[in-house]
């Protein structure tokens, strides 16, 4: 299903984005060297709880899970890249911290995600990585516009990820989203411009460059969710919620300017 919205739902988006947007920009500040996942889960869910909004991924079970996922928040750490369960992992210094989430409120879902390493350590692959996934989400959002085509997203996307000389990924990608999380079309993280479903004011799309250092392959945890590369290099992921306007794209989910260059 693509479902368009009403100015009325898009509006009650924008409530959504700024708490996904809140929580995410609140977390990265705790996620410290020492932190353990399941305590970014417990915060996760008592923020959710705090604003009056909705988990979308608590009871989530889709097809290709293992029951629901049974948390608030997705973690993934250095070569975990999508769909990271939380677990009784502490954070160390230098780790690429991956968060996922997505809330509902008012009938609307929104979903964004955030990379940055922690501690004061900073690797250079994982720089590059961070950023290169950061410059892909910001061409793909300047190529989403009244009249385009989703084929003109996925190339913006796959020009940045693949000119920086990183294989990707075609199965998981960026999604349609409204009264709820999941929804048509699916974005490729690489594609033919001109291609795909015609984009017009009142869709909203949720965009996720993600990319891994040195392999397109997933391999997927016994927890039945976690995906992780398969040579376990390290890996990186940037998502934001975007509404088509008349004039192009609005940002949903924008945070606050941060730098994962910077210390939390």
């Amino acid at each position: 299903m693509i479902e368009i919205l009403s100015p009325t739902m898009v509006a009650r988006a924008r409530e959504t984005g700024a708490v996904v947007a809140e929580i995410l920009q609140t977390l990265r500040s705790r996620a410290t060297v020492g932190t353990n996942l399941l305590d970014i889960d417990r915060w996760t869910a008592a923020m959710i709880d705090e604003a009056g909004a909705e988990s979308c991924y608590v009871d989530y079970a889709p097809a290709f899970g293992r029951g629901p996922f049974g948390h608030y928040i997705c973690t993934g750490v250095n070569d975990a890249v999508l769909h990271g369960r939380p677990y009784d992992y502490t954070l160390a210094d230098g780790d690429l911290l991956s968060l996922d989430l997505a809330v509902l409120t008012g009938g609307v879902a929104a979903d964004s995600a955030i990379s940055f390493v922690v501690g004061e350590s900073r690797p250079a692959e994982s720089v590059a990585l961070i950023e290169t996934t950061e410059r892909a989400l910001s061409a793909g959002i300047a190529a989403a516009r009244p009249g385009a085509r989703i084929g003109d997203i996925s190339h913006a996307i796959g020009s940045v990820l693949g000119g920086a000389g990183y294989p990707i990924n075609t199965q998981f990608g960026g999604h349609g989203i409204g009264s709820t999380m999941h929804q048509d079309p699916h974005i490729s993280n690489t594609g033919q411009a001109g291609r795909g479903f015609t984009l017009r004011p009142g869709l909203m799309l949720a965009l996720e460059p993600w990319v891994m250092t040195d392999t397109a392959e997933l391999v997927v945890d016994d927890d039945g969710w976690t995906l992780r590369s398969a040579t376990g290099c390290r890996t990186a992921h940037s998502e934001h919620t975007i509404a088509i306007t008349d004039d192009g794209a609005e940002i949903l989910t924008a945070r606050a300017p941060a730098s994962h260059l910077a210390r939390p």
